[in-house]
């Protein structure tokens, strides 16, 4: 047997639609922490309550935790697996009636209304993901005086620097020219990168790079 039949093929990238990301919810009973991001609440704990959208919700934590801060929350996600695990956790924490749930594929369809904050955090996926002209739509959702939050991965984390091959980590300025914004329409209130310290699977410590983006409607 030659040589070239033994050598294995790559395996696929996801595609990163609504199976995979069903699949990938199902593979076990909670994939996140069940806590809100920290970045989410650092930048949102001081405003003033409103009607906030949380694209990329997940199992829930942020917007429950939004809803928990007085928020009126619509959260998105394009896994219906996802979605029912974050209505259950907003009924056990007591907010199911602030928050309404909604399934899109942002690539697709997109929420409909004003918003006083519009969150995406960490919104990454596989696949030709337009997340650029995502962000132009959350953006554009933003109502006047609004906040528009924008967390994301800056790159691999430090146990696994090929993890996410094929995927685009864009620093907070490059996020900010691709939402192409109109001169003096917006507010930066926070563009910047750091470096989380974490404990890789493991069980060792290790550190991935993440950014922020925080912009206000003028």
């Amino acid at each position: 047997m030659q040589q070239h039949e033994h050598a294995q093929e790559p395996a696929p990238e996801p595609d990163g639609g609504a199976e995979f990301w069903d699949g990938r919810y199902s593979e076990s009973t909670r994939i996140w922490s069940g806590k809100p991001n920290a970045l989410l609440v650092r930048e949102a704990e001081d405003l003033t309550p409103g009607r906030a959208l949380d694209l990329g919700c997940g199992e829930g934590a942020d917007a429950v935790w939004l809803a928990r801060q007085g928020w009126r929350v619509t959260g998105t996600d394009i896994s219906k697996v996802a979605l029912g695990r974050a209505a259950e956790h907003a009924s056990e924490a007591g907010v199911g009636d602030r928050i309404e749930w909604q399934r899109h594929d942002f690539a697709e369809s997109f929420p409909d209304g004003e918003f006083d904050l519009v969150s995406a955090c960490f919104l990454h996926s596989y696949g030709d993901f337009p997340r650029a002209r995502i962000l132009r739509s959350a953006a554009a959702a933003v109502a006047p005086g609004g906040i528009l939050l924008v967390v994301g991965h800056a790159g691999s984390p430090s146990w696994a620097p090929d993890a996410h091959h094929g995927i685009a980590f864009p620093s907070p300025q490059e996020v900010l020219a691709e939402l192409e914004p109109a001169e003096g329409a917006w507010e930066v209130l926070r563009a910047e990168e750091h470096v989380q310290e974490m404990t890789g699977p493991d069980g060792l410590p290790g550190t991935r790079p993440d950014n922020v983006l925080k912009l206000r409607r003028r």
